[in-house]
């Protein structure tokens, strides 16, 4: 790391264009922002934006921003500061600049300019006063009228106030720019490390999964027969830490695999709890890897295998006893593939299965609640997130997404709202609900929930610009697929698609059903004359399951 060059356009591109998640002092979205309006393209824009982005000298950000861009003129104040302030575009940033100008323009000593730093960033008016004096007499000696020198002192004055220490932040610079340096020639070292360094933080390990997918870098999913403790990497694929499931010790779980490795993979449920000690899976850790789904490879029936971890646990414990009594084993080799102890039941249906393991690991990883519910986006129109932001003619549009994590926090007067974040099938994202919208939708907004949010966008003028985004309508899926429908009109082909409807139990309701019909070159149209009850849950079916077409 001692060798890297720090003038790697590479790196500067992956900085400019915000993906900076992962990097030290660089991950905010704040932060995103100033670096994709800078562009930097050298190591001082680093560390002036370290400097800058802090309540009060942010403001400057866009003034050395404009500089850079050559969409304004720098203002170094007076033609002596040239020197000092060009590496910054005229912005004063450091507490050595402030030094540097006293000693500058006034002929200050390098002890009587760190004097001065402190008077002004300690604001003791009466030090002040004598400093400024003394600043003001100093400039008039070096030829500098009093006026001109009392402009420039109240001028670097506020800056003094919160002016940042340039060492300490060429030092933050650098490591930023280190771990910039592996994300664009590493990731995937990069990220085993950052995600292991973070194995206990699940929401930091969803905000890094979502960075993996966005980099297409391919994650294989909790799997006790290929995954580690820690994050790794194999140089293909990116391996999901088994030591990152919740409830799954870290410890236990390392005694897990080097069994793995010593002896092989497992080969079946029966052979795992031959070969593991019962004091490495008690009933916490063998719920959360079954909910994760690190045990589908040798049976992926997770209800199942959920239901029958007391049989587990017992099993494995008399075959440890008889082990440690040298009795005959009850897991002879016969007995190695028959995972009779498991009960007989069908596994969990996706939105449990997804529910189960969202509670383990905090986020989906082996599918997205939302894929089943694709088939009805077009007529719902709904867009992602990203398209809705970045589309300046779009001001209200539908949203699918899965609540990932609600955070209720109240007004000056009492009120309640809401920050919740959500993933759509593309990203994920924050939305603000105000009280109102909060309060009559509370029951909705549950952690793994599947929604459709209807989203306005308000511009403060008319550059657009400045804009607002707001939450109008929450709706969940399953209320929209428990919708009914006022008419639904069938296409039918021929007599065997006819007859397919005939299997389909449908209940007396109050949606009128029209059939067309096409014979040759004629259509026809039948109405029942009974209504029934048809919502989106049917007209899925009719779609995937009979493959019939609906107007």
């Amino acid at each position: 790391m001692e060798k890297i060059s720090f003038e790697d356009q590479k790196v500067y591109n992956l900085l400019s264009s915000g993906n900076t998640v992962g990097l030290f002092q660089l991950e905010s979205s704040g932060m995103k922002d100033a670096l994709t309006n800078m562009k930097p393209n050298r190591l001082e824009d680093i560390i002036a934006l370290v400097a800058l982005y802090r309540p009060g000298p942010m403001s400057n950000i866009p003034i050395y921003n404009d500089c850079k861009h050559g969409k304004r003129e720098p203002d170094y104040l007076h033609p002596k500061l040239e020197e000092i302030l060009k590496p910054t575009y005229g912005v004063i940033i450091y507490q050595e600049q402030v030094m540097q100008i006293a000693q500058t323009l006034s002929g200050f000593s390098a002890g009587e300019a760190d004097i001065l730093r402190r008077a002004m960033g300690k604001k003791k008016r009466s030090e002040l006063e004598k400093q400024k004096q003394r600043f003001i007499d100093g400039a008039y000696k070096n030829g500098i009228s009093k006026d001109i020198a009392a402009g420039i002192f109240l001028k670097i004055e506020p800056f003094a106030e919160y002016g940042f220490n340039k060492s300490h932040a060429a030092a933050y610079a650098v490591i930023a720019y280190q771990t910039a340096f592996l994300k664009t020639y590493y990731p995937h070292e990069f990220f085993a490390a950052s995600m292991s360094m973070e194995i206990s933080n699940q929401n930091k390990l969803g905000e890094f999964y979502e960075e993996l997918k966005r980099l297409k870098i391919n994650v294989i999913r909790p799997n006790i027969n290929t995954c580690f403790a820690n994050f790794s990497s194999n140089g293909k694929d990116f391996l999901y830490a088994l030591g990152a499931i919740k409830n799954v010790g870290y410890e236990a779980i390392s005694n897990v695999v080097k069994e793995r490795i010593k002896n092989g993979k497992f080969k079946n449920i029966s052979d795992f709890i031959k070969r593991i000690n019962p004091k490495n899976i008690n009933k916490l850790q063998l719920e959360g890897l079954v909910k994760a789904g690190a045990f589908d490879e040798i049976n992926n029936n997770r209800q199942a295998l959920f239901n029958s971890i007391p049989n587990i646990i017992l099993k494995s414990k008399i075959n440890f006893e008889n082990k440690m009594d040298s009795q005959i084993n009850l897991f002879d080799d016969e007995f190695e593939s028959n995972d009779d102890f498991l009960e007989d039941i069908d596994d969990w249906k996706i939105d449990h299965r997804l529910s189960k393991e969202f509670e383990t690991l905090g986020f989906f990883i082996s599918d997205h609640p939302l894929n089943q519910y694709k088939m009805i986006f077009n007529q719902y129109n709904i867009v992602n997130y990203d398209r809705f932001e970045s589309d300046k003619n779009l001001l209200s549009s539908n949203i699918a997404c899965t609540i990932l994590k609600v955070q209720e926090k109240k007004t000056q007067k009492g009120n309640s709202y809401a920050i919740v974040k959500l993933s759509d099938l593309n990203n994920v994202f924050e939305v603000f609900i105000f009280s109102e919208i909060f309060e009559s939708n509370r029951e909705k907004l549950v952690d793994g929930n599947s929604i459709m949010i209807t989203l306005i966008k308000n511009y403060i003028d008319d550059s657009k610009t400045q804009r607002k985004i707001s939450v109008k309508k929450i709706v969940t899926f399953k209320e929209i697929l428990n919708q009914n429908f006022e008419e639904l009109k069938l296409k039918i082909n021929n007599i065997e698609d006819l007859n397919k409807l005939g299997n389909l139990s449908i209940i007396d309701g109050k949606t009128k059903i029209k059939f067309q019909i096409s014979d040759d070159d004629n259509n026809y149209t039948f109405v029942l004359n009974d209504k029934r009850k048809i919502d989106n849950n049917l007209i899925n079916e009719l779609k995937i399951r009979e493959n019939i077409i609906i107007d």
